[in-house]
């Protein structure tokens, strides 16, 4: 089913109603996917993380369409209104990469910028290296995704958590997490959006280890009033789709955390040299950690091209949706920077 309004008017359109957008589907690398799309002109892929949806880029979209981009943002496999495999293993990196592939050739397109956000921006990654010929530029908010490490991930992140419970490790473990995190989806999902975000102050904030045992919604507040940044309308089409679906899709991403490791060794050593941007926000609570500050840090080792990274004063995880105008502004800096290239 597809939506048959004309193109939205970016001054005439409220953003926080999904219904404001024209929405498609597409048959994709052996599943449905879902996919917004607005405006006309060189492609613009946005790959949202977790726990989003396409919806996490409501407020770029438009602003990309009226700039004279085709913008498309999907719903990744396992999320939303996309399918949802069963199998753990149809969530590693050749099937994601694989999708978004996919959806170009249905769009008819041969070239595009890719920006991903959380777990996007690890498929944004793997694109630019698996096929560096469809993707011209590529743009990470949140998460510096690392090169290929020299170790499994999973025993990597043993070793950061020192006994200790990261977030990483405890969604390797099947069906309980699942389960606590859909046992009340308005609260996790409030929990979450507002302890990783720069609103948190102090013990309010991300608690980014835990102990064995303990429950992960533990590590999240649950505000009593939500900063405006993120409105009723929003957080209920989150809890509708994640009401409808679970967790279970988009756990699985992580749960291919080693798969992914070990199917790309040919990827050792690779970089990225197509032109690339990094937004972050410096209230991200994940930035206290010493081995992802110093990702940020050392970008430009496996990002040759990059053309800039920042850090948005007050801002956390949530970059697209805290401070949609800086991050817009420096989107459409950077598409423009890698048109010109």
């Amino acid at each position: 089913m597809e939506s048959s309004r004309s193109p939205i008017s970016p001054t005439q359109l409220n953003a926080d109603d999904p219904d404001a957008f024209r929405h498609r589907f597409a048959e994709v690398n052996g599943i449905r996917m879902h996919y917004v799309e607005e405006g006309q002109g060189p492609l613009v892929i946005l790959l949202h993380g977790f726990p989003y949806l396409w919806y996490l880029w409501r407020r770029q979209i438009p602003a990309m369409a009226a700039a004279g981009y085709r913008v498309v943002a999907p719903d990744l496999r396992g999320f939303g209104q996309s399918d949802r495999p069963e199998a753990v293993e149809a969530y590693d990196v050749s099937q994601t990469v694989g999708d978004v592939v996919g959806l170009m050739k249905a769009l008819g397109e041969t070239s595009a910028v890719i920006v991903g956000h959380d777990l996007g921006a690890w498929v944004a990654q793997a694109a630019a290296m698996l096929r560096p010929d469809l993707f011209r530029a590529i743009g990470m908010l949140n998460t510096p995704v690392p090169p290929r490490g020299k170790i499994r991930p999973t025993v990597g992140l043993r070793e950061m958590a020192g006994g200790k419970v990261y977030h990483h490790l405890y969604f390797q473990e099947r069906g309980k997490p699942d389960r606590e995190l859909a046992s009340d989806t308005r609260k996790t999902l409030r929990s979450v959006f507002y302890s990783i975000s720069g609103s948190a102050v102090g013990a309010e904030r991300w608690r980014l280890f835990i102990e064995p045992g303990e429950p992960i919604l533990n590590a999240f507040t649950n505000p009593r009033d939500f900063p405006s940044w993120l409105s009723t309308q929003a957080i209920d089409y989150y809890v509708d789709e994640y009401t409808r679906t679970g967790f279970t899709g988009a756990l699985n991403y992580y749960r291919c955390r080693d798969r992914d490791w070990e199917i790309t060794a040919f990827l050792d050593g690779a970089v990225v040299r197509r032109p690339s941007l990094f937004i972050g926000g410096a209230a991200d609570p994940a930035f206290e950690l010493a081995p992802i500050r110093g990702l940020y840090d050392q970008l430009e080792a496996h990002l040759p091209g990059l053309w800039k990274k920042v850090l948005l004063p007050g801002v956390g995880h949530s970059a697209p949706e805290e401070d949609a105008n800086q991050v817009n502004e420096l989107i459409l800096e950077f598409l423009e920077h890698a048109r010109a290239r």
